[in-house]
């Protein structure tokens, strides 16, 4: 069976720089599993990895999807699946970079993506109703109409209750994505977490949006907006490009902007990390023990090395 690794973590873990050094020690190449970094030109906000980065190890799926699409799970498994066979044709190791937990489900579990209708209309309105009202009445419309699929999903997983809600009222229900899940036995994963204490992670991420704002973060979104994006495209309610949309619509000042994207990020990555501890297969790397990274890198190195 063909091996593949997928090193997995909350976001400013350091997933980018690690999976860079895994690959070139085990002549790999990387395959993102980030729903942000898939757009184009939204460099800045999604941390895509630098030029200098893209130059040292060669990436799959980095800034391959207009910001305007909306750009479905089944869309990057078909996509993924095709750079991984690329990469193995080829006789070098995919690895799989990431911290969207759903697209990592999709290539290592045979999910059955029930295609409902898409709703402009009904989206926009369900999102609104996230955006204004909360998760957990969002979470609320969905129990009245799909009980069994309220169960399943999370309510803070936005995305995946909205598709549900769409699919309940098409009438066309989500197939069981929770249990009873058939592995994908095209591909043998070798899934490797990282994960920081949170304090250090936190601070890591405070640190990381100070960057982004000072690299021209703002300027980003202002560019997307000339480009005619705006609240209503799924590629616009990422975190990071929300806040500012609500600093340009004077919601927010731009210290209160700035604020919200720190939290928000914060909540997210405790929401991976909480979904990435469903991988019973997962081998933690705590990086906050290690002296420095590159201790942290030799030992992630030598474990693979005994399990590739």
């Amino acid at each position: 069976m063909n091996k593949l690794v997928a090193i997995c973590g909350p976001t400013a873990v350091g997933k980018t720089a690690y999976s860079i050094e895994i690959a070139k020690r085990f002549d790999g190449e990387i395959v993102s599993c980030d729903s942000m970094q898939l757009y184009k030109y939204m460099d800045i906000g999604s941390a895509k990895p630098s030029l200098d980065e893209l130059k040292q190890v060669k990436h799959h799926l980095i800034g391959v999807v207009e910001p305007s699409e909306n750009f479905s799970v089944a869309k990057y498994k078909e996509l993924a699946s095709a750079s991984i066979d690329d990469i193995l044709s080829r006789g070098r190791l995919p690895i799989i970079a990431g911290g969207t937990g759903l697209y990592l489900d999709a290539l290592m579990f045979d999910l059955d993506f029930a295609a409902a209708p898409s709703d402009d209309s009904l989206r926009d309105e369900l999102y609104k109703i996230a955006e204004e009202k909360g998760n957990l009445e969002l979470h609320s419309i969905l129990h009245e109409c799909d009980p069994d699929s309220a169960q399943r999903i999370h309510p803070n997983n936005v995305r995946r209750v909205v598709r549900a809600i769409e699919s309940a009222k098409s009438g066309t229900k989500l197939k069981n994505f929770a249990k009873d899940l058939s592995l994908n036995d095209k591909y043998e994963f070798i899934l490797v977490g990282l994960r920081r204490d949170r304090e250090e992670l936190y601070d890591r991420i405070n640190r990381r949006v100070d960057i982004l704002v000072e690299e021209g973060l703002f300027d980003e979104v202002e560019m997307l907006r000339e480009m005619g994006l705006s609240e209503s495209d799924i590629s616009m309610k990422g975190i990071g490009y929300k806040e500012v949309l609500a600093y340009f619509d004077g919601e927010y000042d731009l210290e209160t902007a700035i604020d919200t994207i720190k939290k928000n990020t914060r909540h997210f990555a405790k929401r991976q990390i909480t979904w990435l501890k469903r991988y019973d297969d997962m081998k933690w790397f705590d990086l906050s023990e290690s002296k420095d990274d590159k201790d942290s890198i030799r030992e992630i190195i030598t474990w693979l090395g005994k399990n590739l």
